[in-house]
C-alpha cells in the first residue's frame, strides 16, 4: 500500500514533517534577502538624503538665528564631512570584513542622535529678537517719532549701543551667544554615522548581485535616495514659513515677513523629524545576514553547496577576522588602489567637481534669495518640486541606459562626459539671467537718486537725516512710494507715524524722494520694496535653465560611478569607494562652504550688530557681485575638472586598443592569464 504524500491530502507525512531532505533548495532566499537589503538601504538613503539636504535650507536660517557669517555657517555645515572624514577610510577597509549589515543599522542610529542634537539649541536660547522700531502689539496704536531729537533714543536705536559698553557682562548673559556649537556638534556626529552607509552598502550589493543587474539596483537606490533631498527640500520649505518661536509667540506681534532678512522660521522642527525617520530606518539591518550567496547561483544544483557556502563563509572569518590581521594589509592595498593611474585621475576630477557641487548646493537657496527676492520658503519648494524630480528621473534613465544596451566602461565614460560638459554650457547661459540691485538708499543709491554702490556705512547718513541720532547698525527697511528703500524710518528723516504692527506707516520723511513736493508721498510703510516685474520674468528663465541643466547632468551619474567600481579589483571595490567619499569629503565638503562663504560675505553691503557687541548676519549684498563671484566660482571648478576626465577617457581608450589586439593575437587561455597578471588595470571593453 502506498504512503499517502502531501499531493494526497494536501498534508505532510510524517516523515516529511520530521525530515527535511537536503537536497530541497529553498525558494530563492538569495534574491528576496538582496531585495529585502536593497529595499531597507533605499530608505536609509531617503533618510540620510532628506537630513543633508533639510540642513543645506536651514543655512540662511540659522545664519540669522546665531548671527553668522557665511562663512561660519559654512564652517558648521562641513562640520559633517568632519564628523565623516574622521571613521570613513577606517570603516570602509574594516567593514568590509565585519558585518555590513548591522554597522550601516548603527550608522542610522548615530545620525538619528545627532539630528536631535542640532535642533536642540532651539529650546535654551530664549526668544528670538530683531530689531525693529514697532512694538509689535496688535492693539498699539502709540504714534512713534524716529526722527525727533532727543526722542530719537529709543529703546530700538539705543539697542546696539547700550550692548556694546556692556560686553563683558550681557554676552555672558546671552543664551545664544555660542550655541551654534552644538549644531556643529551634532552636524559632525551625523557625519560620524553616515561613514558606513554608502561605501559598505555599495559593496554589498554589488557582491552579491549579478554584474547586470548591479549597475540597475544602483540606479534605482540612487533614484530612490533623490526622493530624499526632494522632501528635505519641502520640509525645509514648511518649517521657513514657521516663525520660529511658533507656538510660544502670537503671530500677529511679528512685524516681520518671510521675505524679510530678519525672518528666521522653525528651522529646529524639521530637525526632530528627519531624527525620528533616521531611527525607524536602522531596524531592518539588524535582522539581514552577514553575506549572502551570488545572485543567480540558485540552490538547484545542490542545497549542501549553498549551505556550505554560507557556513565557509561565516565561519572561517570570525577566526580570520582579527583587526591586527586587517591592519597589515590596509597600507599596501591603499598603496594598489592610488597607483592605478585610471582610479586616481578620476579622483582628482570628482574633488573639482564635487567643490562646485556643494557650494553650489549649500548657497544656491541663498543665492535665489538675494538675486531674485525670493523667500527661504519659496526657494527651497522650487528647488524641491522642480529640480530634484528631473535629477532622479535622469539619473533612472541613466542606468536603465546602461542596463538595456550593456555599456561598456569606455562608452559610460563617455556619456558622463559628454551630458556633464552639455550642462556645465547651459550653467554658462545664468551669468546672463540677473536682477537688478535693490534701490536702497546710502547703500546701492545715493540720497539724491544717483546709483552707486557704497560700502561705506557712514554713507547711510546724509544732510536730511543727519539731526536724527539715527544708529547706523540697525536694519528696520522702510519703502517709499518711488520705489527706494531706506535703511529705517530714522534714516528717512521721517517724524511720525500711523497704524500698528506689520500696517505702521510713517510720515514726514525728509529724506524721501519725490516727483513734487506737492503730488508726492513723503510717506513710507515697513518692509523692503518689492521687485519689478522684469525680475520676475529672470527669475523664470533661471529656472527653467537651472531643471534642464539638472536633467542633462542626471544622465550621466550612474555610468560615472560605475566606471570607477569597475576598474578597480573586487577586494578593492570598498576601500576605493571609501577613499573616493574620504578625499571628496576632506578636499570638497569640508573648505568648499567656508571659502564659498568667505568671498560670498566680501560682497556684503550692509552687517547686522549683535546684541552684545561685533558683526552679526549680513542684512544685504551686492547682488551683482554675488552673481558674478556664486557662478564664477562654480564655472571655473567645474571646468577644471573635465580636462582629468578628458585623460581618463583617452587612456581607457589606449588601454582598450591594448586589449582588443590581445584578444585577436592571442588563444583564450593566454588572454585569461594575462588578465589576472594585471588585476588591477581597468578592463575598458567590461561591461558596466
Amino acid at each position: 500500500m502506498a504512503e499517502p504524500t502531501a499531493k494526497d491530502n494536501g498534508k505532510p507525512t510524517s516523515l516529511q514533517a520530521l525530515y527535511t531532505p537536503e537536497n530541497e533548495a529553498p525558494k530563492d532566499p538569495c534574491c528576496s534577502k538582496l531585495k529585502i537589503f536593497i529595499v531597507a538601504l533605499s530608505f536609509a538613503y531617503f533618510s540620510k538624503a532628506l537630513c543633508g539636504t533639510y540642513m543645506k535650507s536651514t543655512i540662511t536660517q540659522i545664519e540669522r538665528r546665531f548671527d553668522l557669517s557665511s562663512s561660519v555657517v559654512g564652517l558648521v555645515d562641513g562640520g559633517f564631512e568632519m564628523g565623516n572624514l574622521l571613521f570613513l577610510a577606517l570603516v570602509s577597509h574594516f567593514g568590509a570584513r565585519l558585518h555590513r549589515p548591522r554597522l550601516i543599522g548603527m550608522g542610522c542610529f548615530l545620525m538619528a542622535i545627532g539630528s536631535a542634537l542640532t535642533g536642540l539649541p532651539h529650546f535654551f536660547m530664549g526668544r528670538y529678537k530683531y530689531d525693529t522700531v514697532t512694538k509689535g502689539s496688535v492693539n498699539d496704536t502709540v504714534s512713534i517719532a524716529p526722527c525727533q531729537y532727543p526722542m530719537v533714543q529709543s529703546d530700538y536705536s539705543n539697542l546696539h549701543m547700550k550692548s556694546s559698553n556692556n560686553i563683558g557682562t550681557d554676552c555672558v548673559k546671552d543664551p545664544g551667544s555660542s550655541m551654534w556649537i552644538y549644531v556643529f556638534l551634532g552636524n559632525a556626529l551625523r557625519g560620524i554615522g553616515e561613514t558606513p552607509v554608502t561605501p559598505l552598502g555599495i559593496s554589498y550589493i554589488d557582491d552579491f548581485a549579478k554584474a547586470e543587474n548591479s549597475a540597475f539596483y544602483i540606479a534605482c537606490l540612487q533614484t530612490i535616495t533623490l526622493l530624499g533631498p526632494m522632501f528635505g527640500f519641502l520640509l525645509g520649505s514648511m518649517c521657513a514659513k514657521l516663525y520660529v518661536d511658533i507656538g510660544f509667540v502670537s503671530v500677529d506681534s511679528v512685524t516681520i515677513t518671510p521675505k524679510d532678512a530678519r525672518w528666521v522660521g522653525a528651522w529646529w522642527l524639521g530637525y526632530f523629524v528627519s531624527s525620528a525617520i533616521l531611527l525607524f530606518a536602522g531596524v531592518p539591518f539588524w535582522f539581514l545576514p552577514r553575506s549572502l550567496p551570488k545572485q543567480g547561483e540558485e540552490a538547484r544544483e545542490n542545497s549542501n553547496v549553498d549551505q556550505g557556502n554560507e557556513e565557509q563563509s561565516a565561519l572561517p572569518n570570525t577566526h580570520s577576522v582579527k583587526l591586527a590581521d586587517i591592519a597589515k594589509g590596509f597600507l599596501p592595498s591603499l598603496k594598489r588602489l592610488l597607483r592605478t593611474p585610471t582610479y586616481f585621475l578620476l579622483l582628482c576630477g570628482v574633488v573639482l567637481k564635487f567643490n562646485s557641487f556643494i557650494g553650489l548646493l549649500t548657497f544656491k537657496t541663498k543665492y535665489m534669495e538675494q538675486q531674485f527676492g525670493q523667500s527661504a520658503s519659496r526657494a527651497n519648494f522650487l528647488i524641491g518640486v522642480l529640480n530634484l524630480p528631473v535629477v532622479a528621473v535622469g539619473i533612472f534613465l541613466g542606468g536603465l541606459l546602461m542596463k538595456r544596451y550593456k555599456l561598456s566602461v569606455v562608452v559610460g565614460a563617455q556619456l558622463s562626459f559628454i551630458t556633464s560638459f552639455m550642462a556645465y554650457l547651459l550653467l554658462l547661459l545664468q551669468f546672463g539671467t540677473k536682477c537688478d540691485n535693490v534701490r536702497v538708499a546710502g547703500l546701492t543709491l545715493s540720497y539724491n537718486g544717483t546709483a552707486e554702490i557704497l560700502y561705506d556705512e557712514h554713507s547711510l547718513i546724509s544732510q536730511c537725516n543727519q539731526n536724527c541720532s539715527c544708529s547706523t547698525s540697525e536694519w528696520d527697511p522702510v519703502c517709499s512710494d518711488s520705489g527706494i528703500t531706506y535703511v529705517s524710518p530714522c534714516l528717512a528723516g521721517c517724524t511720525g507715524s500711523s497704524g500698528h504692527g506689520k500696517n505702521m506707516v510713517f510720515h514726514n520723511c525728509s529724506c524721501v524722494l519725490t516727483p513734487s513736493p506737492v503730488e508726492g508721498s513723503r510717506s513710507v510703510s515697513l518692509g523692503q520694496c518689492p521687485r519689478g516685474p522684469e525680475c520676475t520674468r529672470s527669475f523664470t528663465f533661471y529656472m527653467a535653465v537651472s531643471v534642464l541643466s539638472s536633467f542633462i547632468n542626471s544622465l550621466g551619474t550612474t555610468p560615472g560611478y560605475m566606471v570607477v567600481i569597475r576598474c578597480i579589483t573586487p577586494e578593492l571595490k570598498s576601500l576605493a569607494l571609501g577613499v573616493q567619499t574620504l578625499v571628496m569629503r576632506t578636499l570638497g565638503g569640508i573648505p568648499a562652504p567656508m571659502y564659498f562663504g568667505a568671498l560670498i560675505d566680501s560682497t556684503c553691503l550692509k552687517w547686522g550688530m549683535k546684541r552684545c557687541g561685533g558683526r552679526g548676519a549680513c542684512r544685504m549684498y551686492d547682488s551683482d557681485m554675488y552673481r558674478v563671484i556664486f557662478l564664477g566660482l562654480i564655472t571655473c571648478l567645474s571646468g577644471c575638472s573635465y580636462f582629468f576626465v578628458i585623460a581618463v577617457i583617452m587612456r581607457l581608450r589606449k588601454q582598450f586598443r591594448k586589449e582588443e589586439i590581445k584578444v585577436l593575437e592571442q588563444t583564450t587561455g593566454k588572454h585569461i592569464e594575462i588578465e589576472l597578471q594585471a588585476p588591477e588595470m581597468c578592463n575598458p571593453d567590461r561591461q558596466i
